[in-house]
């Protein structure tokens, strides 16, 4: 939203998206507050999978995708601080990388020329950055966006059924709550703004968003390093820290380890 208290550090607003947050209420640096630092649990949750995925020496892919989910929201941070549009391109180009990994992981087990997979991923991803970097897509980026996560949902229901335990599929379970209970304060958020801002507390629907999706992006990597597991009989146990935080514990063969 437009309306501001405290003058801008970065100058005039020039991305295509603005969020149902008024801009630089707190601080001249920050241009939405709430939507900045509700990425902050985004971090730490992938900052704790990967520190899982490198304690118990899991395929690189996976530190590579908690990173993955770590760059996403650091670029969401800077992109919601400033709200400049050379800056945006650091919020959407990540969350485009991130669903090719996520293609990768899901698909690749059962690539016969597995080679050609990442290639055509990587060509993929550099291409969009590029084309990106020039070209204001819009609502063309939704379509795109939306259009990857579809091609995830067979992969990852066929490991759902595929799934006898019962605690990897309440992290299945979990995944798909948090998409939809995300997804349904991102559309509050972005087509309700104006009743919303006449509310006395703004609910911060897009902060929310970005909350349930750290979560969401920790629970779907959380089933699919699981179901990974299985695939090599590394005999994968869903354990909960502290008695709540679920994480994959493994015992690999001693041949492997």
């Amino acid at each position: 939203m437009a309306d501001s208290v405290v003058s801008s550090f970065w100058g005039p607003v020039t991305s295509t998206i603005e969020l149902c947050e008024e801009n630089f209420t707190h601080s001249s640096y920050i241009a939405e507050f709430y939507n900045t630092v509700s990425n902050i649990p985004c971090i730490l949750l992938a900052f704790i999978g990967l520190i899982n995925a490198l304690r118990q020496r899991f395929e690189k892919r996976f530190s590579v995708l908690h990173i993955s989910n770590m760059i996403l929201s650091i670029g969401s941070m800077i992109f919601h601080a400033t709200l400049q549009n050379v800056l945006q391109q650091s919020d959407e180009t990540p969350m485009v990388w991130e669903l090719l990994l996520y293609l990768y992981v899901l698909y690749s087990p059962d690539w016969h020329y597995r080679s050609t997979m990442p290639t055509f991923l990587f060509i993929y991803g550099a291409a969009f950055a590029i084309v990106h970097a020039f070209v204001r897509f819009g609502i063309g980026f939704k379509v795109h966006y939306v259009g990857l996560c579809l091609l995830c949902i067979p992969r990852m229901y066929k490991y759902y059924i595929q799934t006898k335990d019962v605690a990897a599929k309440r992290l299945a379970k979990l995944f798909l709550a948090t998409i939809s209970l995300g997804s349904l304060c991102w559309l509050f958020d972005r087509y309700f703004c104006k009743k919303l801002s006449r509310w006395y507390i703004n609910p911060q629907g897009h902060a929310w968003w970005h909350v349930l999706m750290g979560f969401n992006s920790y629970f779907a990597n959380t089933f699919l390093m699981f179901c990974r597991a299985q695939q090599l009989g590394w005999e994968p146990r869903v354990v909960h820290l502290f008695g709540f935080f679920p994480y994959v514990k493994i015992q690999k063969p001693k041949k492997q380890e």
